[in-house]
């Protein structure tokens, strides 16, 4: 039990004046004398013992009045949330929900209007020295300074619709991030309450605050939302056939037939068509087109349907390279199989250097590093390909099996492929291909019964525990590997078990060589993101990039102007955006006036599921944890936001009363005994 006005409390030593009449009889005896007492009258005698449990009957009454009299004075009250003291005043802080599913409308207009006018009849409750917050998805700094109800009215009409998307738990536990002091804090949640943003795990509260939960009426409107996008083709050569597979997703109960799809590049349209969308399913469509000329393409996948709209268009951003950069570092004057591969196609530009002559400091210039032949790899070879493949690029080794086998066993050892090699003679044939792969998914139109695979005449055999991470591409009898993919870093290696030289297999005449090292070659090219997602996105990767001391770059789009801060790391630059990127578009990335490249940002789609949590959702996921729901259309008077507190003064007026009474009853009608 609490009281609003404590200070009432110092008149219960009023107490003593009852008591002090109790312990002093100020009654005064008068004598007189008789000549015979015959002629008194008879005089009822009273029992010591039944008079002095009247006047303590008395005593206990008159004081109990007086104390529920300082009790109702002193306004004491009852609270099922948290104890706090009212005279301490009140921190209130109170969530808008302004996501995208807000702009839904019922009777009373949009879900994020009807919430505006909610939280202005909450504040209304309060005490003008009462203190209040606003919490929107965007997590603004400036909204967590506490403020007057004034000027929490002038925040509360700036709110807008936000791509951020938050969940309930986050929400909470930003409430709970402010510095309440003495005050009692009061949280508010006002909002629709999706299923996704509420979700299904338990959720915790702060047993010091209080939290309320208003929700609003929404409807069910069917939605069907661009869901995602991304391309099948490994590189984007100028003029080459693009695909990309686009996949729509329907959140209604009901089908959506013949939806159609537009691709636009450079505001252009290059592809079209038309879908339909089972109930609750996802349908995905290849788009073919071709055309594009080097340089970065703006793209975007865009749908009608109503009355949702804010996921109806998916950006995305790619860059068509002129050409895929590859180094060969070989031991033999006399290899020409990668030259002619590479050679016949300009947009793979070769360069060879013997091994002899390496830079090791070029490395990070190419897409793609071809060992072939070295006679004496060494360990500071391997530890600058290491660093080249941790920063995600890719190489190939073809061994000279002319070597000492420990030779390239300890150059393995050093990439940390712990391998035992030796040489094997058996003429054998490669009897296993992974198709399914994606360096040969698209390389056999028909996949003919008995494949001719290649013919082995020597080869190393690779024994040792590195199982994982290890990916067999051609394997060869009794499981030993011939033609297998590593995981390195965010590269990847690539090992052969032998060489090209064309007494040890016919591999380099093979028809299957020539798919093999082009797709490894195309899926060399570290390309960026097609798009990222406002709010989940904190960093994007670059190119490593050289700025001077007063140099900053720009993130430039139509609506707003970004300076990400830089980190650079070995291979690449990080730009970290944090909460800067607001609004979904495409961001072009700026050195002064060079462009440097192109980025494409967009709305998740958490909020294209228009299915909400009833109230036992809601209960559920609490659990024991202690909270006030209000309905739709709920109370939001005084009673609502004093959250369940009883007033007790009236009881204590009443109880004064009673006791008066019983006091005046035990005086005039204690029964008394005759003598």
């Amino acid at each position: 039990m609490n009281f609003l006005y404590p200070g009432f409390l110092f008149s219960l030593l009023a107490v003593a004046i009852p008591i002090l009449i109790h312990l002093f009889n100020f009654r005064k005896f008068k004598k007189i004398y008789f000549s015979n007492v015959a002629f008194l009258k008879a005089v009822t005698i009273q029992h010591s013992s039944r008079e002095k449990l009247r006047n303590l009957l008395i005593l206990i009454c008159r004081i109990l009045a007086i104390v529920f009299l300082a009790f109702a004075f002193a306004r004491p009250y009852w609270s099922w949330g948290p104890a706090g003291s009212p005279e301490n005043g009140n921190l209130v802080n109170i969530y808008l929900d302004n996501s995208y599913s807000m702009e839904a409308v019922n009777q009373e207009g949009s879900l994020l209007d009807e919430a505006k006018r909610k939280a202005k009849e909450i504040v209304k409750q309060f005490k003008i020295n009462d203190k209040f917050q606003l919490t929107t998805n965007d997590f603004e700094g400036r909204h967590q300074r506490p403020v007057n109800s004034e000027e929490l009215f002038r925040l509360i009409d700036e709110v807008r619709v936000s791509p951020a998307e938050r969940t309930l738990q986050q929400v909470i536990n930003r409430q709970n991030t402010a510095e309440a002091g003495k005050r009692n804090q009061y949280n508010y949640i006002l909002s629709d309450f999706q299923e996704q943003f509420a979700g299904k795990s338990p959720l915790h509260t702060n047993p010091k605050s209080t939290l309320s939960l208003v929700r609003l009426k929404a409807n069910t409107i069917p939605n069907v939302a661009v869901d995602s996008v991304w391309s099948l083709s490994p590189a984007h050569k100028p003029g080459d056939q693009e695909k990309f597979v686009v996949q729509l997703r329907n959140y209604s109960a009901q089908a959506s037939p013949g939806i159609p799809v537009k691709l636009i590049i450079n505001n252009q349209q290059r592809a079209l068509a038309t879908l339909n969308i089972p109930a609750g399913k996802a349908v995905r469509d290849t788009l073919k087109f071709s055309g594009l000329s080097a340089g970065w393409q703006k793209a975007k996948i865009s749908i009608k349907d109503f009355p949702v709209t804010f996921d109806d268009q998916l950006q995305f951003a790619f860059k068509v390279s002129t050409g895929l950069k590859v180094l060969q570092l070989t031991g033999e004057t006399s290899e020409k199989y990668i030259s002619a591969l590479f050679g016949a196609d300009p947009y793979f530009k070769l360069s060879t250097l013997s091994e002899s002559a390496i830079v090791y400091a070029g490395f990070h210039h190419y897409n793609l590093i071809i060992l072939s032949g070295l006679k004496t790899p060494s360990s500071g070879l391997a530890q600058e390909l290491k660093t080249y493949m941790k920063n995600g690029g890719t190489v190939v080794i073809f061994p000279d099996l002319e070597v000492n086998p420990a030779v390239y066993a300890s150059f393995l050892q050093a990439l940390d492929i712990p391998q035992s090699v030796s040489l094997s003679r058996d003429t054998v044939g490669v009897s296993s291909i992974a198709l399914k792969n994606k360096v040969f998914n698209d390389v056999f139109e028909e996949i003919p019964s008995k494949l001719d695979l290649p013919k082995i005449n020597r080869h190393f055999v690779y024994a040792g525990n590195h199982q994982n991470g290890r990916e067999e591409l051609m394997g060869l009898p009794l499981n030993q590997p011939f033609f297998s993919k590593y995981s390195a870093g965010k590269g990847r290696l690539y090992l052969c078990a032998t060489s090209l030289n064309i007494r040890d297999s016919n591999l380099p005449q093979h028809p299957v060589f020539v798919p093999l090292i082009y797709k490894i070659a195309l899926t060399s090219v570290q390309e960026q993101p097609l798009y990222y997602t406002i709010g989940k996105s904190n960093y994007l990767q670059t190119a490593p990039v050289t700025l001077n001391p007063n140099q900053s770059l720009r993130l430039i789009t139509d609506k707003q102007e970004v300076i990400p801060e830089i980190r650079q790391v070995p291979g690449q630059t990080l730009l970290y955006v944090a909460d800067q990127i607001k609004t979904p578009g495409i961001y072009e990335l700026y050195k002064a006036d060079s462009l440097l490249s192109t980025y494409a940002f967009n709305q998740g789609r958490a909020e294209s599921d228009m299915h909400y949590a009833d109230d036992k959702a809601l209960q559920t996921i609490f659990g024991s944890e202690k909270v006030n729901l209000t309905k739709p259309g709920g109370d939001l008077s005084w009673k609502a936001v004093e959250n369940n507190r009883t007033e007790l003064w009236k009881l204590c007026l009443v109880l004064c009363a009673v006791f008066l009474a019983v006091e005046a009853l035990l005086i005039r009608f204690f029964n008394k005994l005759k003598t």
